[in-house]
């Protein structure tokens, strides 16, 4: 029984120091590089509304969309980067609070990397709590945290400002059927669907909950 205590508080620590690494990472993509990136390409005369608009998605891919993937393959507690990713909502959502936002991501009309943070720690939570299955709740995120951020740079580089066109929806389908197959058929179904809803906007919810959360339900009902 000793030992049996012993190698689980071995694990969870082990889970925790994993958490704090990806945890640091994020802080360190956010804080350095993709500010790092603003200033560089501000310099060289590009809008800061398009280099803002290309630092979220590097943040999507390279933070959320990384640290998903990771999940199944380094954790066994749910609960631990639910606590992480609670904890990166609660630093997203302050600067709003405080009005000083971080000026190289975040604009004052656009929290939705607030949304991203929190719908993101909660379907990896009800994934393996509900199913016990990581890739339900992971596979959505993906499609959101990947298929959305090409889509939206695609856009961006054929029409120099944020629209919604269906050449990006094509390029999101293309990405987001190889990261459905973890789940089969199921998956490449949820894909299909996720690269529709992206197409349309809605003023009370951004796509950052749709995209995901359809999938979820979707893959998590067939």
């Amino acid at each position: 029984m000793l030992i049996l205590i012993r190698g689980v508080s071995h694990l969870l620590l082990v889970e925790v120091m994993y958490a704090i690494l990806l945890l640091l990472w994020v802080i360190f993509l956010v804080n350095f590089v993709t500010k790092r990136l603003y200033h560089h390409y501000v310099s060289k005369g590009v809008e800061k509304t398009v280099i803002i608009y290309y630092n979220r998605k590097i943040i999507h891919i390279f933070a959320g969309g990384l640290s998903a993937f990771l999940i199944p393959f380094i954790f066994t507690n749910a609960f631990i980067p639910f606590s992480v990713a609670i904890l990166l909502t609660i630093m997203s959502y302050l600067p709003y609070r405080t009005g000083r936002i971080n000026y190289w991501y975040q604009v004052p009309d656009n929290r939705f990397d607030v949304h991203f943070c929190l719908t993101w720690g909660f379907l990896i939570l009800l994934g393996k709590l509900i199913f016990n299955d990581w890739w339900i709740g992971v596979v959505p995120i993906l499609f959101m945290s990947i298929g959305d951020a090409v889509t939206g740079i695609v856009r961006n580089y054929m029409f120099r400002r944020r629209c919604k066109s269906w050449w990006g929806n094509l390029m999101m389908l293309a990405i987001c059927i190889p990261l459905g197959l973890p789940l089969g058929l199921k998956g490449i179904l949820a894909a299909v669907i996720a690269s529709v809803i992206e197409h349309y906007e809605y003023k009370w919810i951004d796509d950052n909950i749709t995209v995901p959360l359809v999938s979820f339900l979707l893959v998590s009902a067939l």
